[in-house]
């Protein structure tokens, strides 16, 4: 790694010895009466950040020994603030002062600066005065011995299937016909609705096994709804969600009104149906009191679960009015233990060598059952070296966890041993996700630009970006099952994840040992007033407002969850990296009043706002701004400021936002997003191609005015940006949206330097020659109105491609009058046809014919299939069987996805049976997904 990092273990004391080495250079030479403490002070905190490192591994560190720790890290971070406020005041080299009032100005400035140069001589004794003190304090400062594991760093590539293989349903079925016993008991006869609480401690599956008889007896009801409840519950969203659910409406549509006229509203809408609803994770008995009047008593044969882990409520969910069970839940048994051991680690059983059978089988006793710290221990294991010595490690911790208590802290003390076999970069990646509330849903891309900015990860050899390298981490976080696949796309891509409630106890509870997260609006969480990173979460409260005696001046992020938290002015966060106000609807212009004091700021997020509809002009003063996103805003103009921001990363802006001359002067500026060519000026476009650092741009075509004679002008603009485009020889990413005739031959050639190419909502007849020449290109998507052969042989010959997305839109098919029907004719892909590095395939015929046949040698590497078809549209020219695509010719595959669509439940099942079919003739016996 880089150095520099920022870490929940060292601090900042890698960045503080970076700055020191600065100062020591030749920019800063003229502080010679401090170079020798300087020498010093940075020999001292690199022998404390290598302790640091190594007592951040041990599990179970001295008390003496967590209390230095502490106090070097929060010691770091002052110093770093102490650095930065003292280079920030002596700027750059002085400049040549014309004219009188400049030679004035300039003499201040000097004299300014020579007060910083003494004040920094100053503190750099003091800091160096308090890290001996903090040393000598230390009475047990000395080499420790580290608890040692051999780590096995690669990724899997498909760091998914380790998450499918932990969430297969195991034991599942017994406990399944147990709940569905108890709530179909006597249902036709009674009066009163059934309920039955399922109570257990944390990760015992509850949800899950809810989610299963929910799943399977929903159909029967004629309103169904499934609520999460969490520990910090808006009864006003619960309520609406509710009403969403049960009434069919769009939640954006459902009145808000009071507490008290929603519940009326959905008891009488209720009152004359059978309805199932599942009420999930309810924390406290008032919760419930309030829940509980939704739901008319009776509605007979209406059934309702609740879970929970709390047996004071479960037994009052099942107390009068309702005729009610408690379900507890129990662990699972040593059958189906090793089944979710051996199937997430191994894939079946008998795959286990045998000399790890012994130790295996060992630590799934002290697992005691527990789903949670089976999927954990596995995580651990499945990035720990397959040898009896490292195993019997990992089996001797998790002893010594479960031994001192066999519950739910011996389950934390599971959590704490992944944990601790972390790399020092993901801990702290990890521990970034304490910020969000409990049952957030979190973007991919958020959390990495998180990381990013708070400079947790840098690029790493092997990695084009760091971007990239972060997709490593997130990656591998799911790989140990730390975080959870939230939603993906329809090709089965993450987007967003989410984590398990007790990994965020957990985590939280480290966060705040270590001061890393403050966390502001939390029940029962004690706030420190020394802050690093402040998240503000509004619950119940009227108004969020930060308590007093917090200590602002040296937080490093700053973000808002909840529309009643009182936004701090910004004056008081001088030392701000990170700002997010994503969907925050009260943030208005005026509280952007004074953000040029945020001098270290580094992202800015106002995805999302609409009261703010302009930033001030001050924003150009951010000169360390490296990434600013402005997406769905109200924000449609740009301040002329804003060229000054000369370290600009990323900008990401409105759709319609127009862009202001000299942003291509920007030579920091890698990627650009959401740029409308029609809305930007000729001047504008004519500079474009002087953004020779662009790596990454979207570029939509979208008309979002008619105007008579703009047609003209918007050729005009098309014309100047395809000259544009060919000159970007670093571009590497490309984006185009609503814009069919700007990928077709007359407009392009594009720049050869690109590897991933993107086309949406943009259907062309054929695939342009133009796309052959892209000998770099790794990724494609493409929309075409339909497959042919020479398509097929013109991105076969694309030597490094590694993924490929086809979408058929059918179009002009579908328009085509009986009289005229087009012949459909079947693509053959075969050995000749090429394809000699792709690995996925997405082949999306949602809206037309299938015509697609994978032949002898066709696509050799693709090992990832995802097929999109309409059953009913879908037959077979030339060959035999309809659905016969030849899957069984790509001979390296491992996964199929398949989604096949029609109203006619015999095509469907057909189709579905023939993919099942070829996925169990295939020698490899690939994983199948049917849709």
């Amino acid at each position: 790694m880089e150095a520099a990092l920022v870490s929940a273990a060292t601090g900042a004391l890698k960045p503080v010895l970076g700055k020191l080495a600065t100062i020591l250079g030749d920019e800063y030479k003229r502080f010679k009466g401090v170079r020798g403490e300087i020498k010093s002070l940075s020999s001292e905190l690199t022998a404390m950040e290598a302790f640091l490192l190594k007592m951040s591994e041990e599990e179970d560190p001295d008390v003496q020994d967590k209390v230095w720790m502490n106090e070097v890290r929060e010691l770091s971070y002052d110093m770093e603030d102490s650095i930065d406020d003292f280079m920030q005041s002596v700027g750059s080299e002085d400049t040549k002062p014309d004219g009188f009032l400049e030679k004035m100005k300039n003499s201040l400035g000097k004299m300014g600066k020579m007060k910083a140069r003494r004040r920094i001589g100053n503190e750099i004794g003091d800091l160096k005065k308090q890290i001996i003190e903090v040393a000598e304090r230390n009475a047990r400062y000395k080499a420790h011995e580290a608890f040692s594991k051999a780590k096995n760093t690669t990724i899997d590539p498909r760091a998914l299937a380790i998450f499918q293989h932990a969430s297969e349903l195991v034991g599942i079925d017994e406990p399944k016909a147990e709940l569905i016993k108890l709530l179909t008991q006597g249902v036709s006869t009674q009066e009163k609705i059934k309920l039955v609480s399922i109570v257990g401690s944390g990760g015992m599956g509850k949800t899950t096994l809810a989610n299963q008889v929910y799943e399977d007896l929903k159909g029967e009801f004629q309103c169904q709804a499934f609520i999460s409840v969490s520990r910090n519950p808006e009864m006003m969203n619960i309520m609406r969600t509710i009403f969403s659910e049960v009434s069919g409406k769009d939640y954006a549509n459902t009145e808000a009104g009071s507490i008290q006229q929603l519940i009326s509203k959905i008891a009488d809408f209720l009152a004359d149906k059978r309805y199932f609803v599942v009420v999930d994770d309810i924390w406290d008995v008032d919760t419930w009191h309030v829940l509980k009047h939704a739901f008319p008593v009776k509605s007979s044969g209406s059934i309702i679960i609740t879970t929970t882990r709390i047996n004071d409520v479960a037994e009052s969910c099942r107390s009068t009015p309702f005729s009610g069970d408690i379900y507890c839940i129990r662990p699972l048994d040593m059958v189906h233990s090793r089944q979710l051991f051996y199937t997430r680690l191994f894939n079946v059983e008998e795959n286990c060598p045998s000399y790890l059978k012994k130790v295996s089988e060992h630590i799934l006793r002290k697992c005691a059952g527990l789903p949670l710290a089976i999927i954990a221990i596995s995580g651990l294991l499945a990035n720990t070296e397959r040898t009896e010595g490292p195993w019997k490690q990992v089996e001797d911790s998790i002893g010594r966890a479960l031994q001192r208590n066999p519950s739910v802290e011996g389950m934390m003390k599971i959590l704490s041993l992944s944990y601790f076999d972390l790399p020092a970069h993901l801990k702290s990646c990890l521990l970034c996700l304490s910020i969000f509330p409990e049952d957030s849903v979190i973007s991919k891309k958020i959390l990495i630009k998180r990381w990013i900015a708070e400079r947790l990860i840098h690029t790493e050899a092997g990695y084009s970006t760091t971007y990239e390298f972060g997709e490593r981490c997130f990656n591998e976080l799911i790989n140990r099952s730390l975080i959870q696949p939230a939603e993906t796309n329809k090709y089965g891509m993450v987007k967003y994840c989410r984590i398990h409630d007790t990994v965020l106890d957990f985590i939280i509870s480290k966060s705040i040992e270590e001061n890393f997260v403050t966390l502001v609006g939390v029940p029962s969480l004690t706030v420190g007033t020394r802050v690093r990173r402040l998240s503000l979460q509004a619950g119940k409260q009227k108004e969020l407002i930060v308590p007093k005696g917090l200590v602002l001046s040296h937080v490093r992020s700053l973000d808002v969850f909840g529309e009643s938290v009182k936004i701090p002015s910004m004056d008081k966060f001088r030392h701000l990296r990170f700002l997010d106000f994503e969907g925050c609807k009260q943030l208005e212009n005026h509280h952007l009043k004074n953000i040029d004091n945020l001098f270290q700021l580094r992202y800015l997020s106002l995805h999302g706002v609409k009261k703010v509809s302009n930033l001030p002009e001050q924003i150009g003063r951010l000169w360390c701004l490296e990434i600013l996103d402005l997406t769905d805003t109200s924000v449609y103009e740009l301040p002329a400021s804003i060229v000054n921001l000369k370290r600009l990363v990323h900008l990401l802006v409105n759709l319609y936002v127009t862009l202001p001359c000299g942003i291509p002067k920007l030579q920091a500026l890698e990627k650009l997003k959401h740029v409308n060519v029609y809305c930007q000026s000729f001047n504008f476009l004519q500079e474009f191609e002087q953004m020779q650092s662009l790596k990454v741009l979207h570029l939509h075509f979208e008309d979002y005015y008619f105007v008579e004679g703009m047609d003209a002008e918007n050729e005009s603009k098309k014309t100047i940006i395809a000259t544009s485009l060919t000159n970007l020889g670093n571009l590497l990413s490309l984006t185009v949206c609503d814009g069919p005739e700007f990928v077709r031959e007359s407009l392009c050639p594009m720049p050869l330097s690109l590897q991933k190419l993107k086309v949406l909502n943009s259907s062309i007849p054929h695939v342009p020659n133009w796309v052959g020449s892209l000998i770099n290109l790794q990724k494609l998507r493409l929309e075409l109105v339909r497959a042919e052969q020479e398509d097929l042989y013109i991105l076969g010959g694309l030597p490094v491609l590694h993924c490929l997305i086809l979408r058929i839109d059918g179009h002009e098919i579908r328009n085509t009058s009986l009289t005229e029907e087009l012949e459909v004719t079947r693509v053959i892909v075969c050995g000749e046809v090429g394809f000699p590095c792709l690995r996925i395939f997405i082949f999306d015929s949602q809206c037309a014919v299938m015509n697609l046949t994978f032949a002898a040698g066709a696509m050799p590497l693709v090992d990832d299939l995802l097929i999109v078809f309409n059953a009913e549209e879908t037959g077979s020219p030339g060959t035999s069987g309809d659905f016969d695509l030849g899957i069984e010719n790509l001979l390296s595959l491992v996964k199929i996805r398949c989604v096949v669509w029609g109203d006619e439940d015999d095509r469907v099942e057909a189709a579905e049976a023939a993919i099942r079919e070829a996925a169990n003739a295939h020698p490899n016996r690939p994983t199948l997904r049917l849709d």
